[in-house]
């Protein structure tokens, strides 16, 4: 897991190349007014899916974890919260949809960490890295605009 700002990108110098790309393009191309949608940049090896969510108190949403796909969450409109953890997932599973969506959902592991990310910020997840997105920030329930740029793990490899 990688955190950073679009804006200050060279803080985060070793970004690998498809990843640096993958948020540059999202710089460039995608703001506040860009309808909501999925984008294709290059078919399903790297594609973006922008939306306008509602936020949730953090018990209320189970933790998901990807196998096919590296995760870029970028928001636009923040702040958002994101539980994460550095374990692996081996907690019980909610819902399986990794064959048909590369998703699944798992119980909440007794060791999470929040972060909060704000206008610009991004969060890089790696495959079977257990996070928790559009967690509420001081249990205000708030509308995020987000961008999630997903990324064929054997592009990137």
């Amino acid at each position: 897991m990688i955190i950073g700002n679009i804006n200050h990108l060279a803080l985060v110098p070793y970004l690998p190349a498809k990843i640096k790309q993958a948020i540059l393009y999202v710089k460039d191309n995608i703001n506040i007014n860009t309808p909501v949608g999925r984008y294709d940049i290059d078919g399903d090896k790297l594609f973006l899916m922008l939306s306008d969510s509602t936020s949730r108190h953090i018990e209320d949403a189970f933790p998901e974890f990807h196998e096919k796909y590296i995760d870029i969450q970028i928001i636009l409109k923040g702040p958002e919260g994101m539980a994460v953890s550095t374990l692996p997932a081996h907690t019980k599973v909610i819902e399986d949809k990794l064959a048909s969506n590369d998703i699944a959902f798992i119980e909440t592991p007794e060791e999470e960490t929040i972060f909060v990310l704000h206008d610009d910020d991004f969060i890089v997840l790696y495959p079977n890295e257990v996070h928790k997105p559009l967690c509420a920030v001081d249990n205000k329930i708030t509308t995020i605009r987000k961008v999630v740029v997903k990324v064929a793990l054997d592009s990137v490899v």
